[in-house]
């Protein structure tokens, strides 16, 4: 059996890992040349940690979250979330991955222009078959949590950017996924809005949240415990800050 602790690379037992990634390939054909987007990538997340995944434009970040969001599968390699092989897994049973243990932020916020933040928030409960009462309730906590119990019946026209990338995390978050995982979740803000939000990812942290943030900022990079740098779609160093 293999060794529960890791080995220095970010690699450990599966079982003991949220996220184990083994030998990770990612291949496009272009006409009669193929591209590699990801070369045998590996690398494990244990829950609870806060991690960041950074590169330049075109280094393979987005597409290895694409991976580890389920939005997406390797060309080859292995990878278990939760203890699952992803590759056994049906299409419904990726559908409940993706709605289930990983809660989604992004850059753009991808909210719904006319309904409201506590509406926003309860659509992931929607496709669970949550009822209402509970869908109100798990909502109206997960907006308390990002610090917008006053903002419940606010469109996203009427909030700030700010605002409303904390509506997004909200609704990331209320089916308590195992997984929040942001992609470029700063971009569309200002500095001071900027900053406010990765407070509240290391707050969520603190609450015991599992976190992987895809950035090509260093100064979001930073604020996680650990960064994974990927470079022409090879893991070029990991290591932990904190």
């Amino acid at each position: 059996m293999e060794s529960t602790e890791s080995n220095g690379n970010g690699i450990s037992h599966p079982y003991n890992s949220l996220i184990k990634m083994r030998g990770i390939w990612k291949t496009y054909q272009m006409g009669n040349e193929q591209l590699h987007a990801l070369r045998e990538v590996s690398f494990d997340v244990r829950r609870g940690e806060y991690l960041a995944i950074i590169g330049p434009s075109g280094s393979g970040k987005s597409t290895l979250m694409n991976l580890i969001g389920c939005l997406d599968t390797p060309t080859k390699g292995e990878y278990w979330i939760n203890g699952e092989q992803v590759a056994k897994m049906s299409d419904d049973e990726l559908a409940r991955i993706r709605n289930k243990e990983i809660g989604f932020v992004f850059q753009t916020f991808n909210l719904l222009a006319r309904a409201t933040a506590l509406h926003n928030v309860e659509l992931p409960l929607i496709y669970a078959g949550i009822g209402s009462g509970e869908r109100h309730d798990r909502a109206v906590d997960a907006l308390s949590s990002v610090e917008l119990g006053d903002r419940i019946t606010h469109r996203p026209n009427e909030l700030s950017g700010g605002q409303r990338q904390r509506v997004a995390i909200a609704r990331a978050l209320v089916n308590q996924p195992s997984i929040l995982l942001a992609d470029e979740p700063t971009g569309a803000l200002d500095t001071h809005t900027s900053a406010e939000i990765m407070n509240l990812f290391e707050k969520l942290h603190a609450d015991g949240n599992t976190i992987i943030v895809v950035t090509h900022e260093a100064e979001v990079a930073e604020r996680a415990h650990r960064i994974i740098t990927i470079r022409d779609g090879e893991i070029e160093k990991d290591e932990k800050i904190k």
